[in-house]
């Protein structure tokens, strides 16, 4: 077994609220710095996600893209040593084949375990960042589990509604009409739940919780395990008729969870809309402004 600590009420509660678990990937030499390195050698450079940031867990605009033409994979799990940096290896499954088998076991687990779950979509990316890094204010479309492999990252947890996320907010989202990250008030820390995560943890929360990472000290890896469940998808495609319904007619649709008549209808209004093409992304395209300097490793140089 993977996880150590199934209990029949973690199962009953998977996917709905925020659950800690102990496990056993840490042990694996697969990341190990030679398996990191081979890791990051063989993922398609183009596909490579290399961000920086800033200090200030309010200031979001300061998440940056940057560029790792021309680095081994050695030179950018250095970079990631010495700087602040992070890397993210999404759909880590499609394009490396101990990440996918990875994948088959850890989903054939939590299938096994919690009554009537069924995953699709999977993507169990890898992410590798330095030492004090963060990730800012944001919520997923998905579900997410969030395993600790390596390091220590604290980890907090929003109810997603207002004021933490209000439902046109959502919709924006889910439309891709504006980033998954988004401003974030300090005070909210209050309602937040607060999650340690060191090696052999794992954490996962409700469909669209906004969240924030703060690393410890040290090198961080961990792996993001998005995913749908049908309850999870139908919720996405009643967030996307809502936000149809709301540009489209002018109505002002509310959000409720549950295969209703009225979901069901949304469903299926999400499905046309999305085949006629009625609502166009806008999707925020990150350029790359910096680039790791080879000789300096963690050093940032602009493009």
């Amino acid at each position: 077994m993977i996880i150590q600590d199934w209990t029949p009420e973690k199962a009953k509660a998977f996917g709905k609220q925020t659950l800690s678990f102990a496990h056993n990937l840490h042990e694996r030499p697969l990341f190990s710095d030679e398996g990191l390195a081979e890791a990051l050698e063989a993922y398609p450079r183009s596909r490579l996600g290399i961000f920086t940031m800033g200090e200030d867990p309010r200031d979001w605009t300061t998440w940056r893209k940057g560029s790792a033409d021309g680095l081994s994979g050695a030179q950018l799990l250095e970079g990631a040593l010495a700087g602040r940096i992070w890397l993210n290896l999404r759909e880590a499954n499609l394009y490396l084949q101990p990440y996918a088998d990875l994948a088959d076991e850890v989903f054939a687990e939590k299938e096994a375990m919690a009554p009537g779950l069924k995953t699709f979509k999977r993507d169990l990316g890898v992410l590798i960042s330095s030492a004090n890094a963060q990730v800012f204010y944001h919520l997923d479309v998905p579900l997410v589990s969030l395993w600790q492999v390596r390091g220590t990252k604290r980890v907090w947890v929003y109810p997603p509604k207002a004021p933490f996320v209000g439902e046109e907010a959502l919709e924006r989202i889910v439309l891709r009409e504006s980033a998954e990250q988004f401003a974030f008030d300090p005070a909210w820390d209050a309602g937040a739940e607060q999650i340690e995560l060191t090696p052999g943890r794992m954490a996962t929360w409700a469909q669209n919780a906004p969240h924030r990472i703060e690393n410890g000290p040290m090198l961080n890896v961990s792996l993001s395990m998005e995913f749908m469940t049908p309850k999870a998808l139908l919720r996405a495609n009643v967030i996307y008729a809502n936000g149809v319904l709301r540009r489209r007619a002018g109505m002002a649709p509310r959000l409720a969870d549950g295969a209703s008549p009225t979901n069901l209808g949304k469903l299926v209004l999400a499905r046309g809309a999305k085949a006629l093409n009625l609502q166009t992304p806008h999707e925020r395209v990150l350029p790359a402004t910096f680039r790791l300097d080879a000789a300096r490793p963690g050093v940032v140089l602009p493009l």
